[in-house]
């Protein structure tokens, strides 16, 4: 939560007034060391100056008790640095040179501006707030998650070892070319001796070697663990997603699935090999150069190592928006693709309503919307690498003045310079990837988080039955259900229904639309569980059976088949790979496909089409109805089924379903000769079962039915006459 104004504007003077009590304790002590100096000639000296700078940390912490907001972390911080930092700044030069101070008023400004920076540094990367708890939560998940895609990693372990030896190698080599390179100006600068020159330059060549096939074989052996990690993620997630229950589907949207199955895959994969392969390799770089950059000057060392707060500072400034900028253009993105998906996946709708300009304009707005958030992420980085160039900038001008007067004075040689300078150069970079891989990793991390999500998520249907009877009859029995769709929690679809499928006998859903006849159908299937009641196969609740005896015994034709890229044969014995040619131009005859079929170019080789457009709709309907048959299902569903077939292909389907005398038959249909010959017909309305017998003798009831009949069959009836 963001500090209110009022709250800053507290801070903001209890800040000035500590810098004005504060500048007045600092003159009055320095008049009070310029007298006693002129009455007792003591020098000025570093104890003193510790001595002040306890005093004044005393007195300002002392004084600032009387404001509310003193007790502020942030605030008890900065005094003690502020008052503090000038001694130690004091020491640090004393270490490093004899001849050169501040004076009092300088002194004091620096301190103030660095206790500043250094203040702002812990409250950024370590803040006092609210929010710390959720810090602390965030990073313990971000460690849980990052550990479960390591356990993912496993199976690559042997080509990760290998990476790891070969980055070592290659770290390791890398290191000392810098230091053979200012060694071999020091032998040209010096007196020349041939056998050393040439020992340096056959040892730097070597190490150059070693490190650029160190390098390849560390990169190749890493992206093949990338790639195979990655693959076995994407199986797993598509694996976990479609196990879901249907409700699911119903809920998120289709680019989301397909943002984390691109996207989120690749990052997650990206997490452990090739982040742990710069993590890594930068670490062990930084430390080895900065043992052998403490052996060159530890005195420059030193100077170097004070860009490191203000580069952390800038990179968690950095890291915190660009991530969140990251993960909005994520977002951004896959509502594009949804949009694309949308358009696509309905294009004979979007043209027949002739809104192609509305849909491009629609998909322009998503990546608009897009556009404009990768350009202010983009202008982020550029902020953050101008502020980064220009303190590096700084630090080199302060590395080489003082490696000038280090080179003087004798401490150290040009080559030594030159080596700590290429050093220099790499440890920035390498500090900076330090800092941004934590970012970069948690960025992963957060991609692994919605891949996880996805893949512990429990399907709400349970499908850990585990009954296989070796003889079902297929008596079904619906018994007091109330069901609601998961997108509709308001509105009951069901409510204390109750209806009883027979072995051998052809039961009639008939009802209005939206009465809950295609909901019964869905329960039956196992797509969704109902809040309240069961359904029995048996006299066994439908989530004790093993799932795919269960749909081996239950097969489903819906009024719009769906059917898969691929083969007509393929089609038919989908889900049934060992199934044999004679049992699919079977159940094709059985489903009046077979002629059709054998007039395709290929026969029952020929490609239907993405999701079967290259047929017509009555030659889906026979296909999907043969899928069915082939599997001779125990309980059959024909949703619809004979809306798109032509009277002669229809008589043949009921032919087939004559033949099979011991099924159980569901229909749900609107032509009145199928629900005449219908053993058993149900009418519901609104979710309930309102009546239910044979034909005649609803209509001798002359109730919900026959009022039905007259509305829906009627035109139906007449065209047969």
């Amino acid at each position: 939560m963001a500090p209110c104004y009022p709250c800053t504007m507290r801070k903001v003077s209890v800040f000035a007034c500590v810098l004005c009590v504060d500048i007045i304790i600092v003159y009055t002590l320095d008049l009070g060391g310029i007298l006693l100096k002129s009455c007792t000639n003591l020098d000025y000296n570093l104890f003193r100056q510790w001595a002040e700078s306890g005093l004044r940390c005393t007195l300002l912490s002392a004084g600032a008790t009387l404001y509310k907001d003193a007790a502020d972390p942030l605030i008890r911080r900065w005094i003690t640095v502020h008052c503090f930092i000038g001694s130690v700044y004091e020491t640090g030069r004393l270490a490093l040179f004899d001849n050169y101070r501040l004076d009092k008023f300088n002194s004091w400004l620096v301190g103030t501006v660095a206790a500043a920076v250094a203040c702002l540094f812990w409250e950024v990367t370590l803040p006092d707030t609210n929010g710390e708890s959720n810090g602390k939560e965030r990073k313990q998940k971000a460690r849980v998650l990052f550990i479960r895609v390591i356990r993912l990693s496993k199976p690559d372990y042997i080509l990760l070892c290998g990476a790891f030896v070969f980055l070592t190698l290659a770290v390791l080599c890398e290191m000392f070319i810098p230091l053979y390179i200012g060694e071999v100006i020091d032998i040209l600068g010096s007196h020349y001796q041939w056998d050393n020159f040439r020992s340096a330059i056959i040892l730097m060549g070597l190490f150059s070697l070693g490190s650029s096939v160190s390098a390849g074989c560390r990169g190749g052996l890493f992206m093949c663990a990338i790639n195979s990690l990655t693959c076995r993620i994407k199986v797993q997630l598509f694996g976990s997603l479609v196990r879901q229950d249907i409700g699911f589907f119903e809920t998120i949207k289709t680019g989301d699935i397909t943002s984390r199955l691109s996207t989120d895959a690749t990052l997650m994969g990206r997490a452990v090999a090739l982040n742990v392969n710069v993590l890594l390799r930068t670490l062990i770089k930084t430390l080895g150069m900065l043992y052998l950059m403490l052996s060159l000057s530890w005195k420059l060392t030193l100077l170097m190592l004070m860009e490191t707060p203000l580069t952390g500072l800038l990179q968690n400034i950095y890291n915190t928006h660009y991530q969140r900028l990251s993960k909005e253009v994520q977002d951004s993105m896959a509502q594009a693709n949804e949009t694309a998906g949308e358009a696509v996946s309905g294009v004979r709708t979007v043209k027949s309503f002739k809104t192609e300009l509305g849909e491009a304009h629609r998909y322009d707005v998503r990546l608009m919307e897009t556009h404009n958030l990768k350009t202010r992420r983009d202008t982020v980085r550029a902020i953050y690498l101008l502020v980064r160039r220009m303190t590096d900038l700084g630090m080199k001008v302060a590395m080489l003045y003082y490696g000038r007067l280090f080179i003087q004075y004798g401490q150290m040689s040009t080559g030594n310079l030159v080596s700590f300078i290429l050093y220099q150069q790499d440890l920035g970079d390498n500090i900076g990837t330090l800092i941004y891989i934590f970012g970069d990793m948690l960025n992963s991390v957060g991609a692994a988080g919605k891949v996880f999500e996805y893949l512990d998520r429990k399907s709400e249907v349970s499908i850990d039955g585990n009954l296989q009877p070796s003889d079902l009859k297929g008596h079904v029995s619906f018994q007091n259900l109330t069901f609601l769709y998961p997108r509709r929690p308001d509105h009951n679809v069901l409510k204390n229904f109750s209806m009883e499928l027979k072995p051998g006998q052809m039961t009639a859903l008939v009802g209005m639309s939206g009465a809950g006849k295609s909901t019964c159908v869905s329960l039956l299937e196992r797509f969704y569980q109902p809040q309240q009641g069961h359904i029995l196969l048996d006299r066994q609740p439908l989530q004790n059976y093993q799932h795919k005896y269960l749909h081996s015994k239950i097969a489903m034709v819906g009024q719009e088949p769906v059917l898969f890229s691929g083969t007509v044969r393929d089609n038919i014995a989908y889900g049934l790979p060992s199934c044999s040619m004679e049992r699919v131009k079977e159940a094709a005859s059985k489903a009046n496909a077979h002629a059709f079929i054998c007039k395709l170019e290929n026969g029952y080789d020929t490609d239907v089409g993405e999701r079967g457009n290259l047929l017509s709709g009555g030659e889906k309907q026979r296909i999907a109805i043969a899928r069915a048959l082939i599997r001779q299902p125990q309980v059959l569903i024909l949703d619809e089924v004979t809306s798109s077939l032509d009277t002669e292909s229809e008589q043949m389907v009921q032919q087939a379903l004559a033949c099979c005398p011991t099924q159980t038959l569901l229909v749900i249909a609107h032509r009145l000769k199928t629900i005449e010959r219908a053993d058993q017909i149900v009418v519901i309305d609104s979710g309930e079962v309102v009546e239910q017998g044979t034909h005649q003798e609803l209509m001798d009831k002359k109730g919900s039915y026959y009022k039905l009949r007259e509305r829906l069959f009627s035109d139906d009836n007449t065209a047969n006459q």
